[in-house]
């Protein structure tokens, strides 16, 4: 039922209705906020941890690459395998092996198959990338 201007009358009781939201549907709205937030949080903050790890992997592959050209540089490589660690705590393993050796046999140069494997830590875990390329050479 309907009394005056503003009120409701039901089971007896008279109730009054204005503009506003109760205390309940306050909290609820809270709480949905809260959730929400705490989502968007935890999506920026894996996104920043990806980005971290990509920026190692981005710097390990180029200083893998820089260290690459320099062994290719020089003329005198020979099949070896050799380790290294860098001053910022990388390491690295250098193998230099022949290979395609059934196939170059007739030809006046050999390749020369160099893998490198650079090593970094991510907090407590292990990190590698390995590139590899083959360079030719005299056969002497």
């Amino acid at each position: 039922m309907v009394g005056r201007k503003g009120t409701e009358r039901a089971f007896g009781m008279v109730l009054h209705r204005s503009g506003g939201f109760t205390l309940l549907e306050v909290l609820v709205s809270l709480a949905v906020l809260g959730i929400a937030l705490t989502v968007v949080l935890q999506i920026f903050s894996a996104n920043l941890r990806n980005l971290s790890a990509a920026e190692d992997t981005v710097y390990a592959a180029a200083k893998a690459a820089v260290r690459m050209r320099e062994i290719l540089d020089h003329d005198a490589l020979s099949e070896t395998r050799w380790s290294e660690t860098t001053q910022d705590g990388y390491s690295m393993d250098i193998a230099v092996s022949e290979t395609l050796n059934d196939r170059t046999g007739n030809l006046p140069v050999r390749l020369l198959q160099v893998d490198l494997t650079i090593h970094w830590s991510r907090g407590t875990r292990e990190k590698s990338l390995t590139i590899r390329t083959i360079k030719t050479v005299e056969r002497s």
